[in-house]
Parts: C-alpha cells; structure tokens; sequence
C-alpha cells in the first residue's frame, strides 16, 4: 500500500475522514500567511482531482457570499460533499486545529516583540506573499470563466464597486449578483 493510500487520500476519488483531515491540514499549513484560497485550488483541483475547476469556482464563490469565513465554508462544502456531517467535521476539524494553536503561539510572541522594526518588515513581507498568491489564484480561475464581454465587465465592475471605492460587499452582490444571474441564465434553445 502506497503512502498517498495509507492516508486516505484518494487522486480523484472519495476521501475518507482522515483524507479529509490531513488534506485540510496540509492546505492550512501551507498556505500560512495568506492565498489560503490559491492553496486550496491548488491541492483539492489540481492535485487531488476531487473536484473540476469549474465545481471549485462555483463552490468556492458562493462560500464567499455566504456569511462565516469563506474557506471553512468550503472545507464544510467539501467534507460535506464526500462524507457527510462527518466529513464537514472533519474538514473544518483539520483546517483549524493546528493553526489555531500555532497563531495563539504567535500572539503571544507578537505582544512581546511587536515594538522591533525588524518583525513589521517581516510581516509586510508575508502580506505582500500572499497579495501575490491571491492574484495568482484570479488569474488561473479568470482564464477559465471570462470569457467574453459580459463577465469581463462584471468582473471589472465588482473590483471597482468593492476593491476601488470600497463599497459594502453585501450592496456590491445585490447589485452585480442580479446581473450575473441574468447574464447566466439558461434560454430556451441554449444548452
């Protein structure tokens, strides 16, 4: 039995609950300091295969709209998906637990040492990381959805509306969601 087997973790097939766990883990672990979403394109489309990425993207956008942190919603998606409540628990279980610990390790480090100048150039280091995989994870998911005029536009309008002047999210969605839903749907005749 190989090593990828003994841990659960299936290319392409159902996870068990421990699969679940230690693929969250490793996701969360990875992606420490920021692009927790680029990680978990990466590891749950790519690697793993659990999913296509046009599930992911759907998947992945409405866990944004959705109240509560967006990747535990996806891990509760996910987990969901394969293994039931179970493996929502599951998933969520190994997304949090050691970086939880790890984060109360580090406040406690932070309240100490917070006044170096060295540790703030540290941390701007690390946001500016993660700046960079969050961009990364909208281009490799822009290529698959914006496709034409209208969802490019959408796109542009909901960056500006939130991103540029900084609009709510919530007025932002009710007014670009409608649209999109418009947009997307089915007409007769079309497949």
């Amino acid at each position: 039995m190989n090593e990828q087997a003994s841990l659960g973790q299936s290319r392409g097939g159902k996870p068990s609950l421990w699969g679940l766990v230690w693929t969250f883990n490793q996701i969360a672990l990875a992606s420490f300091g920021g692009g927790l979403s680029a990680w978990s394109r990466e590891v749950i489309v790519v690697e793993k295969q659990w999913m296509g990425e046009e599930e992911f993207l759907s998947a992945s956008t409405m866990c944004r709209i959705l109240p509560g942190a967006n990747q535990v919603n996806l891990a509760v998606f996910i987990g969901a998906k394969f293994r039931g409540i179970p493996g929502a628990i599951a998933a969520v279980f190994g997304l949090t637990l050691i970086p939880v610990l790890i984060v109360l390790g580090l406040a406690v480090l932070y309240f100490q040492f917070h006044h170096m100048p060295s540790l703030q150039k540290v941390l701007h280091g690390a946001a500016a990381a993660a700046v960079a995989l969050t961009l990364a994870m909208a281009v490799k998911t822009g290529k698959k959805c914006l496709h034409g005029p209208v969802p490019i536009l959408l796109f542009l309008a909901t960056f500006i509306l939130n991103g540029v002047l900084r609009w709510p999210l919530l007025f932002v969605l009710a007014i670009v969601g409608p649209l999109s839903l418009i947009w997307a749907w089915p007409r007769p005749g079309t497949k």
